[in-house]
């Protein structure tokens, strides 16, 4: 609980504080700190809400807030496989920090998309380190989709805005 408040406080000092102000790609870091926090938030009001395994209708039979563990990537893919995929959500934030602080001025589009993805990953990775798995809780039974959680659709999200982005670019 302590480390959750900790992250809060946190995220919520960077966004009002003169630093990302006058950071190169404002944006994407406000994008960040926004998506890691809400999806760390919402994580931590499952756990301390719901057994494991638990559900709640919210409309019955179409969606559910249901916790669940997941060794695997988005949307439960590749499950099992944990350990690299720690190392892999670690490696995509260096990249992404490295673009946003080094690379060339981003448009909107790519600021929100890439900020979106590192706010994710960053999520997603924090869970794989500390925990071992991720906590989803998403559940759409109306299509039969996977349990997922908001670091999932923040990425998905990004990844829709860099695609908006570069037809807006041809």
């Amino acid at each position: 609980m302590f480390y959750y408040v900790l992250l809060v406080i946190f995220a919520s000092n960077i966004i009002n504080d003169r630093i990302v102000m006058g950071l190169k790609n404002r944006l994407f870091w406000i994008a960040a700190v926004i998506a890691f926090a809400l999806d760390q938030l919402t994580k931590l009001s499952v756990v301390q809400s719901f057994d494991l395994h638990q559900t709640l209708p919210l409309i019955p039979g179409v969606f559910h807030l249901t916790y669940i563990t997941n060794t695997g990537a988005a949307f439960s893919l590749f499950s099992g496989k944990v350990e690299w995929l720690r190392w892999l959500s670690l490696v995509v934030s260096l990249v992404l920090v490295a673009i946003a602080l080094w690379g060339p001025l981003l448009s909107i589009w790519e600021q929100v998309g890439y900020g979106l993805i590192l706010g994710g990953a960053i999520g997603n990775g924090i869970d794989r380190f500390i925990l071992g798995y991720v906590v989803d809780f998403l559940d759409f039974r109306l299509i039969n989709f996977p349990v997922f959680n908001l670091a999932d659709s923040f990425i998905s999200i990004g990844i829709v805005c860099l695609l908006v982005g570069s037809q807006k670019k041809a």
